[in-house]
């Protein structure tokens, strides 16, 4: 498996990007031309990728996708490449959690936060957030994915601790009245790069998804389904049921 060829993705936020790895050496990394441009620039940049590096896609053997929460137009492209690239090539799939992707930035440091929580703004006051502990080089987790105001949030989390992500320019007075390091927004962004790490780690494990069973990682429906729904007076239809 060490030399098994790999393909990276991440869509999750405004800043798209693809990897390639060949077991966990990773060979390259290619960001989007544009924000928020996933469904547009995905298949062709990962085609360049692997034109480049002589990479046809029946010899890829593995997929490792960010599987959110995050963007739901995003999530639901790269859910879409990879079932498709699945049951099309056979490539087995690993679905890494975003906010595990993001913590994966701040362990590079060389003096991590201790603790570490990474936000994304959830609308309605609220935060997609997950708290990690730092321990052996890694942020492993320590509360499970969940919508939280912010305030709560912190006053909840152990201390001394670091914030990171996309929510902290949506929640700053919250973020800033609570005695947390904010750390540099170079670090907010998720990386196909740590994708790639992430999903070497479950790929070791045997971590893999049935890409039947391939479904973004919302924690809240589309705004767009729960109208449908409050229009219709009854549940909306599978958003991922065509994809």
């Amino acid at each position: 498996m060490d030399q098994d060829r790999i393909i990276a993705i991440e869509t999750s936020g405004r800043h798209g990007s693809v990897a390639l790895g060949q077991g966990p050496k990773l060979l390259a990394e290619v960001r989007f031309s544009a924000h928020q441009e996933h469904a547009r620039d995905l298949i062709p940049t990962a085609d360049r990728l692997c034109r480049e590096h002589g990479w046809s896609p029946d010899t890829i053997k593995q997929c490792y996708l960010s599987i959110g929460p995050g963007s739901f137009t995003g999530l639901r492209v790269a859910v879409a490449f990879a079932r498709h690239f699945a049951l099309s090539v056979g490539v087995k799939i690993c679905a890494v959690p975003t906010l595990d992707v993001i913590s994966e930035n701040v362990s590079e440091l060389e003096k991590p936060p201790p603790h570490l929580a990474v936000i994304l703004d959830a609308k309605r006051g609220e935060v997609f957030s997950a708290v990690f502990a730092f321990k052996d080089g890694l942020y492993r987790r320590i509360a499970e994915p969940r919508m939280i105001e912010p305030a709560k949030l912190i006053a909840d989390a152990p201390s001394p601790i670091g914030i990171v992500g996309e929510g902290i320019d949506y929640h700053r007075n919250a973020v800033e009245a609570a005695n947390v390091e904010i750390l540099d927004n170079a670090l907010w962004w998720p990386r196909a790069t740590h994708v790639h790490r992430i999903g070497w780690r479950l790929a070791l494990q045997g971590d893999f998804v049935d890409p039947t069973h391939l479904t973004p990682f919302y924690l809240r429906r589309p705004e767009a389904e729960e109208l449908w729904e409050r229009r219709h007076g009854a549940s909306s239809p599978n958003p991922d049921k065509d994809t």
